[in-house]
């Protein structure tokens, strides 16, 4: 006899589920027999996971190792509701091998990261983060620095968030280029964007943002031809994922001087090693991977989740399957 609702086990592992929105949690108790939560303030390991998970019909996940270990202990589980877009931590073969389905919430933190990327890149050109330091300190310095307005801003990327991005540059008269293995063409003739090939973004951008996801083709692209390619004293911003960026080669380019600062939101290691490089150049400005922790995110990304997870355990089509 196949289960009801009232009959499955749920686990919800992103800390911030329902932080804003208590209704997301009510809800999804009321509907299922049994939900558990993770009282930790990381991403599960996959052995964690793997201790956790039997049991589980429906699981809404963060930024947990899903990968086939894991996976292999799940006994019964019917759907990874990823809380967020990325699923670069899910293992979709083993997943799809074991019937079990993917979805994610695509769209729901595009506003957020947009905003943030926005945010880092007046951040960089005018210093703000030691201007503020050194005010708070009781100096009061003489500091330049850049205007955005009439800068060429090179988006890697013109999915959402990338679209959201150059829709919210439009009002400071910057010149924003993109490129994306899919064309765009309408959209990005309505905002003034010029789509062009990679390496004439890479070259004629003073300010290079990355928006795309990680894939063989993608990860590590910012390497050392890459830096080399930008135009001397330009910027860096990644808001997407840190796999992107070949670290070792970032740091040569900022220590020689051909990259003038860099803003990153994510690291090939999260949270990055203490004695890491970057963190110590002063060029460089580090944030916690907060992009997406926003209250119209987190609400977004937790109402979609839930809907594709409460959908497939009831034997519906969820909205955004993955697999």
């Amino acid at each position: 006899m196949a289960k009801t609702l009232k009959d499955c086990k749920v686990l919800v592992t992103p800390t911030s589920y329902g932080l804003n929105d208590p209704a997301l949690r009510t809800q999804l108790e009321a509907e299922v027999g049994e939900v558990v939560y993770n009282t930790g303030r990381k991403p599960l390991s996959s052995t964690q996971l793997a201790e956790m998970i039997p049991g589980v019909d429906g699981y809404i996940a963060g930024l947990d190792a899903i990968d086939r270990d894991a996976l292999a202990a799940a006994d019964c589980l019917r759907v990874i509701a990823r809380y967020g877009v990325g699923v670069d931590a899910v293992d979709l073969e083993a997943a799809e091998e074991k019937g079990i389905v993917v979805t994610n919430t695509p769209g729901a933190n595009s506003s957020s990261v947009a905003e943030l990327t926005v945010g880092l890149m007046i951040s960089l050109l005018r210093n703000i983060p030691t201007a503020a330091q050194a005010t708070n300190s009781g100096e009061w310095p003489r500091m330049r620095g850049l205007s955005l307005e009439g800068k060429v801003v090179g988006l890697v990327g013109y999915g959402a968030i990338g679209k959201h991005v150059a829709q919210r540059l439009r009002g400071f008269g910057c010149h924003v280029v993109a490129f994306d293995p899919v064309a765009f063409e309408e959209h990005a003739a309505a905002l003034g964007v010029e789509l062009l090939p990679l390496v004439e973004v890479i070259r004629t951008a003073d300010l290079i943002s990355l928006h795309c996801p990680v894939t063989e083709q993608t990860r590590t692209m910012v390497d050392a031809s890459f830096l080399e390619k930008m135009k001397p004293g330009s910027y860096l911003i990644n808001t997407a994922r840190g796999e992107l960026v070949d670290e070792e080669a970032l740091i040569t380019a900022l220590q020689s001087g051909n990259l003038r600062g860099a803003a990153l939101d994510v690291f090939s290691k999260q949270p990055p090693e203490a004695h890491n490089p970057l963190l110590g150049l002063p060029q460089v400005l580090a944030t916690p991977h907060m992009g997406a922790h926003t209250d119209g995110a987190t609400n977004a990304m937790g109402w979609g989740a839930l809907n594709d997870c409460l959908a497939v355990l009831q034997g519906e089509e969820p909205q955004h399957r993955v697999v």
